[in-house]
């Protein structure tokens, strides 16, 4: 091996190490959603010893890289270091980076530290390489399991201009080429309050049993390839205050999956042409995306066979406004579960591929 290959070897297995370290320095700090400040210092404290400025805005740091050029395109590697509340059934002590058999357990190692150190790793890599074709953004931000208002959402008139992006989420390194959107109805149905014994009033229950039908047998017309229908689940009934009246009200609650071939807009403007009750959307901002298999990120990706699939979860990919592939070390059926572990191989093979093919563009 050439004396410089071999130097570069040396740089990236350090380079892993020390992400891997860094990693179960978060998983020791409780970085519940709104409540991220600690491990934000942790990451930021990270890149300054790196020698790297770092910018900051509530618990979200991001940075650049060294030669950024205004007039070169900008990739932005992006993953979140929030987590959940730990899942009840835990044996381990979910704050404690525990390693087993190369599997390294705690909260958030799957969902999302490793690839988020991952990604972390990868952009120091490229950090302070010169005549690159495209400039480097990383950053750690917070909010992602909430969706909030304070995560990548506060970001997006605070970066440059972001031509692609890449999601680090734990899909087994598989490259998710579209994501469905999500929209949540809340839905009052009108009726008329009488004496249940006798024959008056109008049963809101009734009323409703009509449209909540009407949500669970429509198509809506356009099919996406790569995440097939809409899906609408109606998940919450209320109705009624007691066995003997008639109820004048009846509210149900709707989760719709929306997908690439329609906006959220469009999708709430073709329910409420068909349903003749009070929509109320809580939010139009989890947006469905997609970008194109023949994108040469992705074209370099299933050179690597890595492989393409739709998501039917979401992530911070739907708030974003620029063209985005979500693709991370470690597995989605881990997230959110009992002693939840990513193995370090993941995560060193992530760093491996993330490189080679940003190497292919560059």
């Amino acid at each position: 091996m050439p004396e410089q290959d071999y130097i570069i070897q040396n740089n990236i297995s350090d380079l892993k190490l020390e992400v891997v370290e860094l990693l179960k320095q978060l998983i020791a700090t409780p970085s519940f959603s709104k409540e991220e400040n600690k491990t934000c210092e942790l990451i930021a404290n990270f890149l300054i010893v790196k020698g790297i400025a770092i910018n900051k805005k509530l618990n979200n740091v991001w940075c650049a890289n060294k030669y950024f050029d205004v007039t070169k395109p900008t990739i932005l590697l992006n993953s979140h270091h929030d987590t959940v509340k730990p899942n009840t059934a835990y044996t381990n002590n979910p704050f404690e980076a525990i390693v087993e058999n190369e599997k390294l357990f705690g909260l958030g190692s799957n969902d999302a530290g490793g690839p988020l150190v991952a990604l972390l790793a990868t952009f120091i890599y490229f950090y302070d390489k010169q005549n690159l074709k495209y400039n480097f953004i990383f950053a750690a931000t917070a909010e992602e399991e909430i969706s909030g208002q304070n995560g990548i959402a506060c970001l997006i008139d605070q970066l440059p201009k972001i031509d692609f992006a890449i999601v680090g989420e734990p899909t087994q390194m598989q490259m998710a080429v579209a994501e469905k959107g999500l929209m949540v109805l809340d839905c009052k149905v009108f009726g008329k309050a009488g004496h249940a014994a006798r024959d008056e009033g109008e049963n809101a229950i009734y009323k409703a049993l009509n449209y909540i039908n009407w949500f669970n047998t429509f198509k809506f017309p356009k099919v996406s390839s790569a995440l097939g229908e809409i899906k609408m689940s109606v998940t919450v009934i209320k109705a009624g205050e007691q066995h003997n009246v008639v109820p004048a009200l009846c509210e149900f609650t709707v989760d719709v999956r929306t997908t690439d071939t329609y906006t959220n807009e469009e999708v709430l403007e073709i329910i409420k042409q068909q349903v003749d009750c009070e929509i109320t959307p809580r939010s139009l901002r989890l947006q469905p995306s997609s970008i194109s298999t023949t994108h040469p990120f992705i074209l370099e990706g299933l050179k690597l066979n890595r492989g393409t699939y739709g998501s039917p979860t979401t992530s911070d990919q739907a708030l974003m406004p620029w063209l985005s592939v979500k693709m991370g070390p470690g597995d989605s059926a881990r997230s959110h579960s009992a002693n939840e572990f990513i193995f370090i191989t993941e995560i060193e093979e992530a760093i491996d591929i993330y490189i080679t093919i940003l190497e292919k563009l560059n």
